[in-house]
């Protein structure tokens, strides 16, 4: 490896449904996190890795850091500010806008807690005048000392190449963590469940709040073929018959759609099973929690 490499960690924070995931499978090219128009979509640290000739970036996706209502809720936003001391780098995700809410200001106060440089990164600049995006800058620079500042759009890849770049000076010289084919350290199962939660999400809209959990069952191999059994969770009765739906129709548009993704992940044809369970209340236990792999010991 040549001295001039760089290998490090940046973490993407900012406040729920402000386009952390869909950014970060943006910048490695795959789909890892899931994304959902809902807000706290992502729940656990999720560990993905961008390699070139230049460098290595191990991104932590984190959850978004909101005002928690349950010990789900606790566990996510002590996921997220769990990880500001342990990186090289710490990637800001905001709005495009003048307005800087309660939400942002207590962001700013945990940042003005550590020493890590921050890089201040606008999305969706898609969705704004191009004249208008300076008036944001100026907006936030006012507010915290940032090491950057890059306007893009996470959908579009708009100044994908800037932002690699400009990760890139602050992370120090050194080996790679992972191999240069390595996407992400999260285990398949992980990553399948994720998936049947998102096109869960997408496909209730509104319907059901975000007391969705998936686990896995079993996952196995059979030559060209993946047999997956898994169970969607929910909090109410009320909520069963709404994700089953009319004849069982909601539930299996719901293994449709992720059978696609799944497929698309593994390289192989997959056989989804999906069944739906009640827990009461599970976001407030702490046993159901740990079941359903959110611990809160990660976040200590």
């Amino acid at each position: 490896m040549t001295p001039s490499y760089k290998a490090g960690f940046a973490t993407l924070i900012g406040r729920p449904n402000v386009g952390k995931s869909t950014l970060m499978n943006q910048l490695i090219g795959m789909k890892i996190a899931i994304t959902s128009s809902k807000p706290q979509t992502t729940r656990n640290r999720i560990q993905t890795v961008y390699t070139d000739e230049k460098g290595q970036i191990v991104f932590l996706d984190t959850p978004g850091i909101h005002k928690a209502k349950n010990k789900l809720g606790n566990y996510m936003v002590g996921v997220a500010e769990h990880t500001l001391n342990e990186v090289d780098v710490i990637l800001w995700l905001v709005e495009p806008s003048n307005f800087i809410g309660a939400g942002e200001r207590h962001i700013i106060e945990k940042l003005q807690e550590v020493n890590t440089p921050v890089i201040l990164v606008i999305n969706k600049i898609d969705t704004v005048k191009k004249e208008e995006i300076l008036a944001f800058i100026d907006t936030y620079r006012k507010e915290y000392d940032f090491a950057e500042i890059v306007p893009v759009s996470a959908l579009k890849g708009t100044n994908k190449e800037d932002l690699i770049e400009t990760i890139m000076k602050y992370l120090p010289y050194g080996e790679p963590f992972y191999d240069e084919d390595t996407i992400t350290d999260q285990p398949e199962r992980q990553i399948v469940a994720e998936m049947i939660r998102e096109k869960t999400l997408r496909c209730l809209e509104d319907e059901i709040p975000h007391g969705i959990a998936v686990t896995i069952e079993s996952m196995k191999y059979k030559k060209n073929l993946c047999e997956i059994q898994a169970t969607i969770i929910c909090e109410r009765d009320s909520h069963k018959g709404i994700i089953i739906g009319k004849q069982g129709a909601m539930l299996k548009k719901i293994g449709t759609q992720a059978r696609r993704d799944i497929e698309n992940l593994l390289e192989c044809q997959v056989n989804l099973q999906l069944w739906v369970k009640v827990k009461k209340d599970w976001r407030d236990s702490d046993i159901l929690l740990k079941n359903f792999g959110y611990n809160p010991k990660d976040t200590e």
